[in-house]
């Protein structure tokens, strides 16, 4: 493998950097041992996405992949990049702005030993000035980095999540007030009289479903704004690649959703190891004005939840207020950023400032604030 050469430390640990996406793609075997290994990993953080997502986005010469080894096995990895922001030259995680949870990797059997191998690692590095990973969910390991770097780490808040406790739709109304219960009552009686059928697709099937669900999903939201990296072809060829990948591996789940046998749904959806989250879906306009499809897809998702014993259904980030009824619970990701010398220390500074300005017009001018998010 080429690869930055190996450095042997005191502990009995070799870090070494890859650099090229070949040889990313070469560490599957690996990367899938050490993920099995880790408690707090995200599909995110899945080999099957990252690699897919390098090759559709990646920059050759920018990729910088940090391995700890012990005797040959991995038991640590930092998947980054290199871009320049700032005046810094920062490293950002690989799975970039398509990845709803950002972190790193670590054998949960020696978490500790394997982040103080990383941090000596990247600090005997050139050529970065700054770590940035920019959603930390509660419990990541970047958060336990940052505990153990020392001077030069910093936090902000970052995206909100909502979730719901894993169980079936029907025990969640038990604790609505009445009028809420009754309302979701109703959709869901619609949509039983509309006799929806639902199947699981298998991962030779992925890339197909997947091209349908990006259609479907065009469909659902022409005139109205559609996310435009939705639309972009690499988009398509990543989340299709990793979309069969993630199935084969038990990471994900790809649903069709149909009507006297017509596609009107489909919804990819992850499994990680204590939660599963909703990804992305397609609706057909036709299905939209005739029932609930965020109801349709919650109760699938919350039975699956339930069946495979995680235990919450997370609607990843966003906050809009149409989830509002369904009484999710708010989780807010962290940015963690890491860093050496004074430019890091401005980089930090410069970040806080932005995010306090942006928090600033979201309280006293919320459309304006919306309509900026969205053309980011």
């Amino acid at each position: 493998m080429s690869a930055a050469p190996s450095r042997t430390s005191n502990a009995g640990l070799t870090l070494r950097v890859v650099r090229k996406g070949e040889d990313l793609a070469a560490l599957s075997a690996d990367w899938a041992d050490l993920y099995s290994r880790s408690s707090v990993a995200t599909p995110f953080q899945s080999h099957g996405w990252l690699a897919s997502w390098w090759r559709a986005y990646g920059t050759p010469g920018r990729l910088r992949v940090f391995l700890a080894h012990r005797d040959g096995r991995l038991v640590a990895a930092a998947p980054l990049r290199l871009e320049y922001r700032l005046g810094c030259r920062v490293l950002t995680p690989v799975g970039g702005g398509q990845s709803d949870f950002t972190d790193i990797v670590a054998d949960a059997s020696e978490v500790d030993a394997g982040l103080r191998e990383l941090r000596a690692g990247m600090l005997a590095q050139p050529g970065w000035d700054v770590i940035d990973l920019p959603e930390a969910r509660p419990g990541a390991t970047i958060r336990r980095l940052a505990e153990l770097w020392g001077g030069g780490a910093w936090t902000l808040p970052a995206s909100t999540c909502l979730q719901m406790p894993g169980q079936p739709i029907e025990q969640m109304m038990a604790g609505f007030e009445s009028r809420r219960a009754r309302r979701l009552r109703s959709a869901l009686r619609k949509l039983d009289a509309m006799d929806v059928s639902t199947a699981v697709v298998e991962a030779d099937r992925a890339e197909q479903s997947m091209a349908e669900l990006l259609r479907l999903h065009a469909l659902q939201w022409e005139s109205r704004g559609i996310n435009t990296q939705h639309t972009q072809p690499r988009f398509m060829d990543h989340l299709a690649r990793a979309a069969k990948s993630l199935v084969a591996a038990d990471q994900a789940r790809l649903m069709e959703y149909r009507v006297s046998g017509r596609l009107v749904a489909c919804d990819f959806t992850l499994v990680g190891k204590d939660f599963v989250g909703g990804y992305l879906y397609g609706a057909h306009p036709d299905l939209r004005a005739e029932a609930d499809v965020l109801t349709m897809l919650l109760r699938n998702n919350l039975a699956m939840t339930h069946r495979l014993g995680k235990p919450v259904l997370s609607l990843l980030r966003g906050d809009e207020p149409y989830k509002a009824k369904f009484g999710c619970e708010a989780v807010v990701n962290q940015r963690v950023m890491l860093g050496r010398g004074a430019r890091a220390a401005a980089y930090a500074a410069t970040a806080g400032a932005r995010a306090a300005s942006r928090e600033l017009l979201k309280r006293r001018c919320p459309r304006l604030a919306e309509r900026l998010a969205a053309w980011r």
